[in-house]
């Protein structure tokens, strides 16, 4: 068993049917990772790289295809925003996590364009040729 506890409190040892309750900061619930602070920086770190991962498994297969982009952005939007957007109408999000969370999809639609790094291709033109709106406009 696990208990959620913040680095400030003192963790009692506490016991239940004989059994000793571990004190934790962070575990994972139902996918979602719980933190013992309010930031759900954390949270964001786990769910942006979750999807990274699904966005490389898929590079070869779909990303580098020659499938429309009307069919790899129905793709994004459908099962890969659905990984990183999960329990999403619950965050609380601060500046920087906008900055972050909006820099991650530009990652992803870059991916999905097929876009490389040293292409200098601007936001504004990534959101053009998908017809995107800022993700944190969804959160």
């Amino acid at each position: 068993m696990q208990a959620l506890v913040s680095k400030k409190d003192e963790p009692p040892d506490i016991a239940v049917q004989g059994q000793v309750v571990v004190m934790v900061e962070e575990f994972v619930y139902l996918g979602a990772l719980i933190h013992s602070s309010t930031h759900i920086s954390p949270y964001i770190i786990q769910r942006s790289t979750s999807t990274h991962t699904a966005i490389q498994r898929l590079d070869n297969e779909i990303w580098q295809s020659h499938i429309s982009t009307a069919t790899k952005l129905k793709l994004y939007n459908t099962c890969i925003l659905a990984i990183f957007l999960y329990i999403s109408e619950c965050w609380a999000v601060t500046k920087d996590e906008v900055r972050k969370i909006n820099t991650f999809d530009q990652w992803c639609l870059q991916c999905l364009l097929c876009i490389k790094w040293y292409q200098f291709v601007s936001n504004a033109e990534v959101w053009q040729r998908t017809s995107q709106s800022l993700l944190t406009s969804t959160v």
